[in-house]
């Protein structure tokens, strides 16, 4: 099984990049901030609790998410394999996530940083905001509480993987090929150890 958590700030191109990921080895897509978002526009109970987080720019409580990731990898038990996008942010998810997959016998392979500069980032979010509608994407100044988020409480989580010696770095500037090359790359060489 390959599992394999796709890492970066917000507007690093992990939900494009996951979409060629998936297809090309087969494997499904856990992007939860995709399943937070539909439980918001369903105006679940769990979707309103979730969107006062969001709306300022802050992660949601952990427990919400594993017990959304739970329910994912129960459904999808007879996968090759998981893409984890915005997940895990925090140490204690990436440990709850190790937990729940050594349940399957099948641990993380690898996680994939895509690095991007954060002026970069600020107008891929921006120019995202508004083509997708997206509230969070459209306020200069959610953006950068986002990135601070991500700086203090979710970059934590590359050093619990590179103490496990499953983090690798991608450049994430240039074509969206390009990018995937580099990726491609990367898995082909874990998958072949």
């Amino acid at each position: 099984m390959l599992n394999i958590v796709l890492f970066g700030p917000p507007g690093a191109g992990k939900g494009t990049q996951s979409q060629y990921i998936i297809e090309k080895y087969n494997l499904i897509h856990l992007a939860t901030g995709d399943m937070l978002r539909a439980e918001i526009s369903e105006k679940t109970q769990m979707g309103l609790e979730a969107k006062k987080f969001i709306d300022k720019g802050q992660l949601v409580p952990d427990e919400t998410v594993i017990g959304m990731i739970a329910h994912k990898l129960e459904k999808h038990s007879n996968a090759s394999g998981f893409v984890f996008d915005g997940f895990p942010r925090t140490t204690v998810q990436a440990a709850k996530l190790d937990e729940m997959l050594q349940k399957h016998g099948a641990p993380i392979s690898l996680m994939i940083s895509l690095e991007v500069g954060k002026d970069e980032l600020i107008a891929r979010l921006l120019n995202r905001g508004k083509i997708s509608g997206r509230t969070d994407d459209q306020s200069e100044s959610t953006i950068r509480r986002r990135l601070e988020v991500y700086n203090t409480e979710t970059l934590p989580v590359m050093d619990y993987y590179k103490k496990q010696g499953k983090y690798r770095e991608i450049y994430g500037m240039g074509t969206i090929e390009e990018i995937f090359q580099r990726i491609c790359k990367v898995i082909d060489e874990t998958k072949g150890k």
